[in-house]
């Protein structure tokens, strides 16, 4: 049986009448009287009482009406539930970003529940090489990521320009200044990230070139414990300006500008190229983009 047999069931139940049950479904009488032999031939049940003249249906008959009605009402719901996922009354977003991209999600997340308030948003905590394997194998939307993916099968935006800041506890003798040499940082205690990275290795790099000691005192698992420490006064740390906006605004910290090492990072959104992204991940998608142009990105 399929649902257009079953809709015929019903109007004629309700019309009582075969001719009117197809004039409400703008058919012919032949179509809906063979639509109910093949339900009665395919369940080996007859459904109508043929010999009463209001459409009086048989015991098979009122059974299959209320399954019916249940199926019919289901279609009915899955269609609405389509519909608000359009409209962006109901929906998830599912995000993956790794401790500092996750920053970058502070402008953009108000703005996007602002919009669309119904929508429940899951931000999930990877590691940012973990992030574009997660993506291909659907468990997640959208990434933020601070590298170009080399992989063909991901899409990416790039939504954000970021920099190296070195950070130093406030009453630091190089608080006052806004920008620093290398050669400047030979004798400080450093406070540095325990997960290798690229930016770390060219710091590295750098201070070799000018032939200034590096002196790392401490390494942290996270960038929320660097800065802790930093405005402990336990050291100085070179961190992205984006995971330390609040605590420079707020006066916990100085940030500096290292001349030799004009490190910036482009953040990208990425999700799996050819895609069909939800209606919820198209929308962040859209906020992202106005976002990057309103900042002039």
């Amino acid at each position: 049986m399929d649902i257009n047999q079953l809709e015929v069931l019903i109007a004629v139940a309700q019309e009582k009448s075969f001719s009117r049950a197809a004039e409400r479904l703008n058919r012919t009488q032949p179509a809906i009287s063979q639509a109910i032999q093949r339900l009665e031939t395919e369940l080996g049940e007859v459904l109508f009482d043929r010999s009463s003249k209001d459409g009086t249906m048989t015991a098979a008959g009122r059974v299959l009406f209320g399954h019916a009605q249940q199926m019919l009402n289901l279609r009915h719901s899955a269609h609405a539930a389509i519909k608000e996922l359009k409209g962006l009354h109901r929906g998830k977003l599912s995000l993956s970003a790794n401790e500092y991209t996750v920053m970058y999600l502070l402008p953009v997340l108000p703005l996007f529940r602002a919009r669309h308030p119904h929508i429940k948003i899951e931000v999930k905590r990877s590691l940012a090489s973990r992030i574009s394997s997660e993506i291909l194998t659907r468990e997640t939307e959208i990434g933020i990521i601070s590298f170009k993916p080399s992989d063909p099968a991901i899409a990416s935006v790039a939504v954000l320009t970021d920099e190296l800041a070195l950070i130093v506890p406030v009453n630091h003798p190089l608080a006052e200044k806004e920008v620093v040499s290398v050669r400047d940082l030979g004798a400080e205690s450093f406070i540095a990230h325990n997960v290798p990275s690229p930016y770390r290795e060219r710091v590295v790099r750098t201070f070799e070139k000018y032939r200034t000691p590096l002196n790392i005192s401490l390494e942290m698992p996270t960038l929320e414990a660097i800065k802790r420490f930093v405005e402990a006064g336990m050291g100085v740390a070179l961190v992205p300006r984006l995971t330390t906006k609040a605590e420079i605004a707020r006066g916990q910290v100085a940030a500096l500008a290292v001349r030799e090492m004009k490190l910036e990072r482009r953040l990208y959104l990425v999700y799996r190229k050819g895609a069909t992204l939800s209606h919820a991940a198209r929308a962040f998608l859209r906020v992202a983009r106005e976002l990057q142009k309103a900042s002039g990105g």
